[in-house]
Protein backbone atom coordinates (compact mmCIF):
# COMPACT_ATOMS: atom_id res chain seq x y z
CA UNK A 1 0.00 0.00 0.00
CA UNK A 2 2.70 2.21 1.04
CA UNK A 3 4.72 1.28 -2.29
CA UNK A 4 1.39 2.44 -4.66
CA UNK A 5 0.96 5.57 -3.03
CA UNK A 6 4.34 6.69 -3.64
CA UNK A 7 4.09 5.61 -6.93
CA UNK A 8 1.01 7.78 -7.12
CA UNK A 9 2.53 11.10 -5.89
CA UNK A 10 5.28 9.91 -8.01
CA UNK A 11 3.15 9.92 -11.23
CA UNK A 12 1.33 13.41 -9.71
CA UNK A 13 4.51 14.90 -9.81
CA UNK A 14 5.22 13.86 -13.50
CA UNK A 15 2.01 14.99 -14.23
CA UNK A 16 2.28 18.62 -12.44
CA UNK A 17 5.65 19.22 -14.02
CA UNK A 18 4.59 19.08 -17.88
CA UNK A 19 4.61 22.13 -19.07
CA UNK A 20 1.07 24.04 -19.97
CA UNK A 21 1.47 24.85 -24.00
CA UNK A 22 -0.28 27.81 -25.22
CA UNK A 23 -0.36 28.06 -28.98
CA UNK A 24 -1.37 31.57 -30.09
CA UNK A 25 -2.04 31.92 -34.06
CA UNK A 26 -2.90 35.14 -35.75
CA UNK A 27 -4.78 34.68 -38.95
CA UNK A 28 -2.76 35.81 -42.53
CA UNK A 29 -0.32 37.96 -39.83
CA UNK A 30 2.36 38.26 -42.53
CA UNK A 31 6.12 37.49 -41.37
CA UNK A 32 6.67 41.60 -42.45
CA UNK A 33 3.80 42.43 -39.82
CA UNK A 34 5.34 42.32 -36.22
CA UNK A 35 7.34 45.19 -35.01
CA UNK A 36 10.60 43.44 -34.69
CA UNK A 37 10.86 42.82 -38.48
CA UNK A 38 9.29 46.12 -39.49
CA UNK A 39 8.63 49.60 -37.57
CA UNK A 40 5.16 50.05 -39.17
CA UNK A 41 3.23 48.08 -36.56
CA UNK A 42 3.07 48.32 -33.52
CA UNK A 43 3.70 44.73 -31.51
CA UNK A 44 5.79 45.19 -28.31
CA UNK A 45 4.12 42.01 -26.29
CA UNK A 46 5.06 39.92 -29.20
CA UNK A 47 8.26 41.31 -28.71
CA UNK A 48 8.40 40.30 -25.17
CA UNK A 49 7.89 36.77 -26.07
CA UNK A 50 10.98 37.65 -28.35
CA UNK A 51 13.17 39.02 -25.57
CA UNK A 52 11.97 35.64 -23.18
CA UNK A 53 12.24 33.25 -25.71
CA UNK A 54 13.88 32.33 -29.38
CA UNK A 55 12.78 34.14 -32.63
CA UNK A 56 12.60 31.87 -35.40
CA UNK A 57 14.01 34.21 -38.49
CA UNK A 58 13.25 31.47 -41.26
CA UNK A 59 9.82 30.18 -40.16
CA UNK A 60 7.04 28.89 -42.45
CA UNK A 61 3.22 27.92 -42.67
CA UNK A 62 2.94 24.22 -44.45
CA UNK A 63 0.63 26.00 -46.96
CA UNK A 64 0.03 29.33 -47.80
CA UNK A 65 -3.96 29.89 -47.11
CA UNK A 66 -5.39 28.85 -43.40
CA UNK A 67 -7.53 25.41 -43.27
CA UNK A 68 -4.67 23.66 -44.91
CA UNK A 69 -2.04 25.49 -42.70
CA UNK A 70 -4.13 24.60 -39.66
CA UNK A 71 -4.66 21.06 -40.67
CA UNK A 72 -0.96 20.44 -40.96
CA UNK A 73 -0.39 21.64 -37.19
CA UNK A 74 -2.90 19.48 -35.86
CA UNK A 75 -2.73 16.48 -37.82
CA UNK A 76 1.34 17.03 -37.59
CA UNK A 77 1.44 16.02 -41.76
CA UNK A 78 1.79 17.86 -45.01
CA UNK A 79 -0.83 18.31 -46.82
CA UNK A 80 -0.87 15.38 -49.38
CA UNK A 81 -1.71 12.81 -46.55
CA UNK A 82 -4.72 15.15 -45.04
CA UNK A 83 -5.67 16.23 -48.55
CA UNK A 84 -6.79 19.79 -47.37
CA UNK A 85 -5.21 22.27 -50.23
CA UNK A 86 -7.47 24.65 -49.05
CA UNK A 87 -9.43 26.24 -52.23
CA UNK A 88 -13.17 25.49 -52.88
CA UNK A 89 -14.70 25.80 -56.09
CA UNK A 90 -14.96 29.86 -55.43
CA UNK A 91 -11.34 30.56 -54.65
CA UNK A 92 -10.24 28.41 -58.47
CA UNK A 93 -10.50 30.65 -60.82
CA UNK A 94 -12.75 30.82 -64.35
CA UNK A 95 -12.14 27.37 -65.96
CA UNK A 96 -11.10 29.31 -69.34
CA UNK A 97 -7.86 30.45 -67.26
CA UNK A 98 -6.82 26.76 -65.74
CA UNK A 99 -5.15 24.06 -68.19
CA UNK A 100 -5.78 21.16 -66.02
CA UNK A 101 -8.58 19.64 -63.81
CA UNK A 102 -7.74 20.44 -60.24
CA UNK A 103 -7.46 18.04 -57.71
CA UNK A 104 -10.08 17.80 -55.33
CA UNK A 105 -9.64 19.61 -52.04
CA UNK A 106 -10.46 18.05 -48.59
CA UNK A 107 -13.08 20.39 -46.53
CA UNK A 108 -12.48 18.52 -43.32
CA UNK A 109 -9.41 16.74 -41.06
CA UNK A 110 -11.10 13.75 -40.78
CA UNK A 111 -11.84 12.03 -37.22
CA UNK A 112 -9.88 9.17 -37.48
CA UNK A 113 -6.34 11.63 -38.10
CA UNK A 114 -5.46 11.52 -34.55
CA UNK A 115 -4.76 15.46 -33.97
CA UNK A 116 -2.10 16.54 -31.25
CA UNK A 117 -4.66 17.77 -28.91
CA UNK A 118 -6.27 14.12 -28.96
CA UNK A 119 -3.27 12.89 -27.49
CA UNK A 120 -1.95 15.78 -24.68
CA UNK A 121 -5.54 14.85 -23.41
CA UNK A 122 -4.90 11.39 -23.45
CA UNK A 123 -1.74 12.30 -21.71
CA UNK A 124 -3.96 13.93 -19.00
CA UNK A 125 -4.09 17.77 -20.46
CA UNK A 126 -6.77 20.08 -20.32
CA UNK A 127 -7.65 21.07 -23.72
CA UNK A 128 -9.36 24.36 -25.52
CA UNK A 129 -10.09 26.29 -28.69
CA UNK A 130 -10.76 29.65 -29.02
CA UNK A 131 -11.46 31.60 -32.06
CA UNK A 132 -10.86 30.37 -35.58
CA UNK A 133 -11.38 26.41 -36.51
CA UNK A 134 -11.94 25.87 -40.06
CA UNK A 135 -11.00 22.09 -40.34
CA UNK A 136 -13.97 20.81 -39.00
CA UNK A 137 -17.09 21.15 -37.65
CA UNK A 138 -16.72 21.11 -33.61
CA UNK A 139 -13.38 21.06 -31.99
CA UNK A 140 -14.47 18.82 -29.10
CA UNK A 141 -14.88 16.43 -31.63
CA UNK A 142 -11.19 16.69 -32.27
CA UNK A 143 -9.91 16.48 -28.89
CA UNK A 144 -10.95 20.05 -26.95
CA UNK A 145 -12.72 19.90 -23.69
CA UNK A 146 -13.71 23.34 -24.67
CA UNK A 147 -14.96 25.32 -27.49
CA UNK A 148 -15.32 28.99 -27.70
CA UNK A 149 -16.28 30.19 -31.14
CA UNK A 150 -14.73 27.70 -33.24
CA UNK A 151 -16.55 25.67 -36.01
CA UNK A 152 -16.31 25.22 -39.95
CA UNK A 153 -16.12 29.22 -40.90
CA UNK A 154 -12.69 30.52 -42.36
CA UNK A 155 -14.16 33.89 -41.80
CA UNK A 156 -14.95 36.12 -39.00
CA UNK A 157 -18.80 35.92 -39.85
CA UNK A 158 -20.83 38.81 -38.19
CA UNK A 159 -17.69 40.76 -37.82
CA UNK A 160 -15.08 41.46 -34.97
CA UNK A 161 -17.13 43.54 -32.82
CA UNK A 162 -20.20 42.71 -30.01
CA UNK A 163 -23.20 41.90 -31.34
CA UNK A 164 -21.56 39.16 -33.54
CA UNK A 165 -24.52 38.32 -35.97
CA UNK A 166 -23.58 35.46 -36.90
CA UNK A 167 -21.79 32.11 -35.83
CA UNK A 168 -20.41 30.84 -32.23
CA UNK A 169 -19.51 34.04 -30.68
CA UNK A 170 -22.87 35.53 -31.25
CA UNK A 171 -22.94 33.39 -27.78
CA UNK A 172 -21.56 35.93 -26.59
CA UNK A 173 -23.28 39.26 -27.60
CA UNK A 174 -25.35 38.89 -23.95
CA UNK A 175 -21.95 39.19 -21.97
CA UNK A 176 -20.25 41.71 -23.08
CA UNK A 177 -20.94 45.45 -24.11
CA UNK A 178 -21.91 46.52 -27.80
CA UNK A 179 -18.04 47.83 -29.16
CA UNK A 180 -16.47 44.57 -27.57
CA UNK A 181 -13.63 43.35 -29.62
CA UNK A 182 -13.95 39.60 -30.22
CA UNK A 183 -9.80 40.03 -29.49
CA UNK A 184 -11.21 40.83 -25.90
CA UNK A 185 -13.71 38.32 -26.02
CA UNK A 186 -11.40 35.35 -26.56
CA UNK A 187 -9.10 36.76 -24.13
CA UNK A 188 -11.60 36.57 -21.86
CA UNK A 189 -12.33 33.67 -21.89
CA UNK A 190 -8.73 32.08 -22.26
CA UNK A 191 -7.92 33.74 -19.04
CA UNK A 192 -10.70 32.31 -17.17
CA UNK A 193 -9.61 28.54 -18.51
CA UNK A 194 -6.41 29.30 -17.02
CA UNK A 195 -7.74 30.19 -13.84
CA UNK A 196 -9.85 27.33 -13.68
CA UNK A 197 -7.29 24.87 -14.80
CA UNK A 198 -3.95 26.79 -13.20
CA UNK A 199 -3.21 23.25 -10.83
CA UNK A 200 -3.52 21.32 -14.36
CA UNK A 201 -1.35 20.84 -17.50
CA UNK A 202 -3.20 22.44 -20.21
CA UNK A 203 -3.53 22.89 -24.10
CA UNK A 204 -4.46 26.39 -25.44
CA UNK A 205 -4.88 26.75 -29.09
CA UNK A 206 -5.68 30.83 -29.09
CA UNK A 207 -6.45 31.36 -32.77
CA UNK A 208 -7.77 35.08 -33.22
CA UNK A 209 -10.14 35.65 -36.19
CA UNK A 210 -7.77 39.01 -36.99
CA UNK A 211 -6.34 39.76 -38.74
CA UNK A 212 -8.31 38.05 -41.92
CA UNK A 213 -10.30 39.98 -44.80
CA UNK A 214 -13.41 42.01 -43.40
CA UNK A 215 -11.28 44.36 -42.10
CA UNK A 216 -12.68 46.74 -39.41
CA UNK A 217 -10.79 49.40 -37.79
CA UNK A 218 -10.46 49.33 -33.63
CA UNK A 219 -11.93 53.25 -32.56
CA UNK A 220 -8.98 53.67 -30.04
CA UNK A 221 -6.23 52.90 -32.35
CA UNK A 222 -6.95 53.79 -35.87
CA UNK A 223 -6.23 57.23 -35.79
CA UNK A 224 -1.93 56.72 -34.26
CA UNK A 225 -1.18 55.45 -37.70
CA UNK A 226 -0.27 57.51 -41.04
CA UNK A 227 -2.04 56.52 -44.15
CA UNK A 228 0.78 57.79 -45.91
CA UNK A 229 2.80 54.27 -44.35
CA UNK A 230 0.40 52.08 -43.81
CA UNK A 231 -3.26 50.77 -43.81
CA UNK A 232 -4.67 52.50 -40.44
CA UNK A 233 -7.10 49.77 -40.24
CA UNK A 234 -5.18 47.13 -40.44
CA UNK A 235 -2.59 48.41 -38.04
CA UNK A 236 -5.32 48.87 -35.74
CA UNK A 237 -6.18 45.32 -36.01
CA UNK A 238 -2.42 43.89 -35.48
CA UNK A 239 -1.55 46.13 -32.35
CA UNK A 240 -5.42 44.79 -31.32
CA UNK A 241 -3.94 41.20 -31.87
CA UNK A 242 -1.01 42.38 -29.56
CA UNK A 243 -2.72 43.79 -27.03
CA UNK A 244 -4.49 40.04 -26.56
CA UNK A 245 -1.05 38.49 -26.36
CA UNK A 246 -0.34 41.05 -23.84
CA UNK A 247 -3.46 39.77 -21.61
CA UNK A 248 -2.53 35.62 -21.79
CA UNK A 249 1.33 36.65 -20.99
CA UNK A 250 0.28 38.90 -17.93
CA UNK A 251 -2.30 36.50 -16.80
CA UNK A 252 0.34 33.40 -17.05
CA UNK A 253 2.72 35.74 -15.11
CA UNK A 254 0.40 36.50 -12.61
CA UNK A 255 -1.15 32.84 -11.88
CA UNK A 256 2.64 31.61 -11.17
CA UNK A 257 2.17 29.75 -14.42
CA UNK A 258 5.27 31.40 -16.28
CA UNK A 259 8.42 28.77 -14.94
CA UNK A 260 6.34 25.80 -16.57
CA UNK A 261 4.22 27.17 -19.76
CA UNK A 262 5.34 27.13 -23.08
CA UNK A 263 4.15 30.19 -25.33
CA UNK A 264 3.88 29.84 -29.19
CA UNK A 265 3.01 33.06 -31.55
CA UNK A 266 2.52 32.47 -34.72
CA UNK A 267 0.36 32.96 -38.02
CA UNK A 268 -1.50 30.31 -40.78
CA UNK A 269 0.17 32.05 -43.44
CA UNK A 270 1.89 35.22 -45.52
CA UNK A 271 0.38 38.77 -45.36
CA UNK A 272 -2.27 39.76 -48.12
CA UNK A 273 0.30 41.91 -50.50
CA UNK A 274 -2.09 44.39 -51.32
CA UNK A 275 -2.69 45.22 -47.61
CA UNK A 276 0.63 44.73 -46.66
CA UNK A 277 3.98 44.59 -48.34
CA UNK A 278 5.73 41.85 -47.22
CA UNK A 279 8.90 43.38 -49.06
CA UNK A 280 11.64 42.08 -48.99
CA UNK A 281 9.68 38.67 -49.98
CA UNK A 282 7.63 38.24 -52.78
CA UNK A 283 3.71 38.39 -52.97
CA UNK A 284 1.63 37.45 -50.16
CA UNK A 285 -1.28 34.64 -48.95
CA UNK A 286 -2.36 32.45 -51.31
CA UNK A 287 1.35 32.20 -52.94
CA UNK A 288 3.92 29.54 -52.66
CA UNK A 289 6.83 32.68 -53.03
CA UNK A 290 7.82 33.13 -49.57
CA UNK A 291 5.55 36.05 -48.93
CA UNK A 292 2.77 33.46 -48.76
CA UNK A 293 4.18 31.05 -46.74
CA UNK A 294 6.91 32.74 -44.57
CA UNK A 295 5.50 33.63 -41.02
CA UNK A 296 6.21 35.30 -37.40
CA UNK A 297 7.22 32.04 -35.32
CA UNK A 298 8.52 33.11 -31.58
CA UNK A 299 8.69 30.55 -28.83
CA UNK A 300 9.13 30.60 -25.19
CA UNK A 301 9.90 28.17 -22.14
CA UNK A 302 11.29 29.85 -19.02
CA UNK A 303 13.77 27.73 -17.63
CA UNK A 304 14.15 25.11 -21.29
CA UNK A 305 14.48 27.86 -23.97
CA UNK A 306 16.99 30.29 -24.53
CA UNK A 307 16.79 34.14 -23.97
CA UNK A 308 16.59 36.14 -25.94
CA UNK A 309 17.76 33.87 -28.95
CA UNK A 310 17.80 33.81 -32.59
CA UNK A 311 17.44 30.56 -34.28
CA UNK A 312 18.36 30.65 -38.39
CA UNK A 313 17.49 27.39 -39.22
CA UNK A 314 14.39 26.65 -41.88
CA UNK A 315 11.20 25.55 -39.65
CA UNK A 316 7.72 25.07 -41.01
CA UNK A 317 4.09 24.15 -39.23
CA UNK A 318 4.38 20.43 -39.30
CA UNK A 319 7.42 20.80 -36.88
CA UNK A 320 5.62 21.91 -33.39
CA UNK A 321 3.33 18.29 -33.11
CA UNK A 322 6.26 16.73 -32.24
CA UNK A 323 7.77 19.79 -30.31
CA UNK A 324 4.44 19.60 -28.11
CA UNK A 325 5.02 15.80 -28.26
CA UNK A 326 8.71 16.45 -26.40
CA UNK A 327 7.99 19.34 -23.96
CA UNK A 328 4.71 16.89 -22.86
CA UNK A 329 6.75 13.95 -22.69
CA UNK A 330 4.31 11.80 -24.74
CA UNK A 331 4.95 9.48 -27.84
CA UNK A 332 2.89 9.99 -31.01
CA UNK A 333 -0.02 7.12 -31.56
CA UNK A 334 1.33 4.13 -32.44
CA UNK A 335 1.18 4.25 -36.76
CA UNK A 336 0.86 7.61 -36.63
CA UNK A 337 2.80 9.19 -39.29
CA UNK A 338 4.34 12.70 -38.39
CA UNK A 339 6.23 14.42 -41.50
CA UNK A 340 7.99 17.49 -38.75
CA UNK A 341 10.63 16.97 -36.08
CA UNK A 342 10.26 18.71 -32.74
CA UNK A 343 11.97 22.09 -32.12
CA UNK A 344 13.10 21.80 -28.64
CA UNK A 345 16.62 21.15 -29.27
CA UNK A 346 17.18 24.23 -31.33
CA UNK A 347 14.85 26.36 -28.93
CA UNK A 348 17.21 25.02 -26.16
CA UNK A 349 20.49 25.51 -28.21
CA UNK A 350 21.89 23.00 -26.98
CA UNK A 351 21.57 20.65 -30.22
CA UNK A 352 20.56 20.96 -34.13
CA UNK A 353 18.64 19.06 -36.14
CA UNK A 354 19.56 17.38 -39.18
CA UNK A 355 20.18 19.62 -42.52
CA UNK A 356 16.69 18.15 -44.40
CA UNK A 357 14.25 19.61 -47.31
CA UNK A 358 10.64 21.06 -46.31
CA UNK A 359 8.31 20.58 -48.62
CA UNK A 360 4.86 22.25 -50.22
CA UNK A 361 2.78 20.49 -52.22
CA UNK A 362 -0.58 22.63 -54.02
CA UNK A 363 -2.31 20.41 -56.63
CA UNK A 364 -4.78 23.27 -57.46
CA UNK A 365 -5.28 26.33 -57.86
CA UNK A 366 -5.26 29.63 -56.08
CA UNK A 367 -7.26 32.94 -57.36
CA UNK A 368 -5.88 36.11 -57.75
CA UNK A 369 -7.08 38.54 -54.72
CA UNK A 370 -5.54 41.49 -56.50
CA UNK A 371 -4.58 41.14 -59.96
CA UNK A 372 -1.14 42.64 -60.80
CA UNK A 373 -0.66 43.54 -57.30
CA UNK A 374 -0.24 40.54 -55.85
CA UNK A 375 3.10 40.08 -57.38
CA UNK A 376 2.30 36.62 -59.15
CA UNK A 377 3.87 34.92 -62.02
CA UNK A 378 0.40 35.92 -63.56
CA UNK A 379 -2.56 38.26 -62.83
CA UNK A 380 -5.18 35.39 -62.80
CA UNK A 381 -3.80 33.26 -59.73
CA UNK A 382 -1.99 33.71 -57.20
CA UNK A 383 -0.35 30.25 -57.85
CA UNK A 384 -1.19 27.40 -60.27
CA UNK A 385 -0.57 23.74 -59.61
CA UNK A 386 2.42 22.97 -58.47
CA UNK A 387 4.77 22.12 -55.76
CA UNK A 388 7.83 23.58 -53.48
CA UNK A 389 10.90 22.16 -51.99
CA UNK A 390 13.46 23.79 -49.89
CA UNK A 391 16.87 23.19 -48.85
CA UNK A 392 19.59 25.21 -47.16
CA UNK A 393 19.71 28.27 -49.02
CA UNK A 394 17.86 27.45 -52.22
CA UNK A 395 14.35 26.68 -52.91
CA UNK A 396 12.69 25.54 -55.92
CA UNK A 397 9.44 25.46 -57.36
CA UNK A 398 7.87 22.98 -59.80
CA UNK A 399 4.72 23.86 -61.77
CA UNK A 400 1.91 20.97 -63.22
CA UNK A 401 1.12 22.76 -66.27
CA UNK A 402 4.04 23.30 -68.41
CA UNK A 403 6.25 21.35 -66.14
CA UNK A 404 8.38 24.68 -65.48
CA UNK A 405 10.75 24.59 -63.08
CA UNK A 406 12.20 27.38 -61.01
CA UNK A 407 15.41 27.80 -58.49
CA UNK A 408 15.89 30.69 -56.49
CA UNK A 409 18.75 31.29 -53.90
CA UNK A 410 16.93 32.75 -50.78
CA UNK A 411 20.03 34.08 -49.02
CA UNK A 412 21.01 36.40 -52.16
CA UNK A 413 17.48 36.76 -53.88
CA UNK A 414 14.77 36.60 -50.92
CA UNK A 415 12.31 38.23 -53.54
CA UNK A 416 12.57 34.93 -55.96
CA UNK A 417 13.02 37.41 -58.90
CA UNK A 418 16.16 35.47 -60.36
CA UNK A 419 15.99 31.74 -61.56
CA UNK A 420 18.98 30.02 -61.47
CA UNK A 421 17.94 26.53 -62.55
CA UNK A 422 20.13 26.91 -65.71
CA UNK A 423 23.36 28.37 -63.93
CA UNK A 424 23.11 25.79 -60.67
CA UNK A 425 22.23 22.67 -62.75
CA UNK A 426 23.51 20.00 -59.90
CA UNK A 427 21.42 21.66 -57.28
CA UNK A 428 18.41 22.10 -59.50
CA UNK A 429 18.45 18.57 -60.36
CA UNK A 430 19.57 17.72 -56.24
CA UNK A 431 16.14 19.41 -55.37
CA UNK A 432 14.21 18.41 -58.40
CA UNK A 433 15.01 14.06 -57.37
CA UNK A 434 14.31 15.39 -53.62
CA UNK A 435 10.85 16.96 -54.55
CA UNK A 436 9.84 14.07 -57.33
CA UNK A 437 10.79 11.22 -54.87
CA UNK A 438 8.61 12.39 -52.17
CA UNK A 439 5.83 12.86 -53.79
CA UNK A 440 5.72 9.29 -54.72
CA UNK A 441 6.84 8.54 -51.07
CA UNK A 442 3.99 10.50 -49.83
CA UNK A 443 1.55 9.63 -52.38
CA UNK A 444 0.41 13.26 -53.58
CA UNK A 445 -1.38 13.53 -56.45
CA UNK A 446 -0.24 15.67 -59.37
CA UNK A 447 -3.38 16.94 -61.60
CA UNK A 448 -2.53 15.75 -65.14
CA UNK A 449 -6.16 15.85 -67.30
CA UNK A 450 -6.03 18.93 -69.82
CA UNK A 451 -9.39 21.30 -68.81
CA UNK A 452 -11.49 21.24 -71.43
CA UNK A 453 -13.07 24.40 -70.67
CA UNK A 454 -9.41 25.93 -71.36
CA UNK A 455 -9.45 28.50 -74.38
CA UNK A 456 -5.24 28.69 -75.45
CA UNK A 457 -6.18 31.67 -77.72
CA UNK A 458 -7.85 33.77 -75.35
CA UNK A 459 -4.72 32.68 -72.34
CA UNK A 460 -1.46 32.10 -74.35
Amino acid sequence: MKNAVLLLCMLSGLVSARPNIIFINADDLGVMDVDYNSDRYITPNIRRICKEGMVFSEAYAAAASGASSRACVMSGQYTPRHGIYGTDVAGIGKASERKLIPVKSEKFLPLENVTITKVLKAGGYKTIHLGKWQIGEDPTEQGFDVNIGGYAAGVPKGGYFVPFRQGLMAEYNNQYRAGTHSVDVLTDQAVKFMQINRETPFFMSLQFYSVHAGLEPVPELVEKYDPATVDPTYASMIEMVDLGVGRILDAVRDLGLKNNTMIVFTSDNGGVKAVSDQTPFRSGKGSYFDGGIRVPLVISWPGHSAKAGLCETPVIGVDFYPTFLEAAGLKAPKGKVLDGVSLIPLLKKRGTIPERPIFWHFPVYQESLAAKADDAHDEFFLTRPGSAVRMGRWKLHEYFEDGRIELYDLAADPAERMNFQHLHVRTTEKLHRALVEWREAIGAPVPDQPNPEYHPAENP
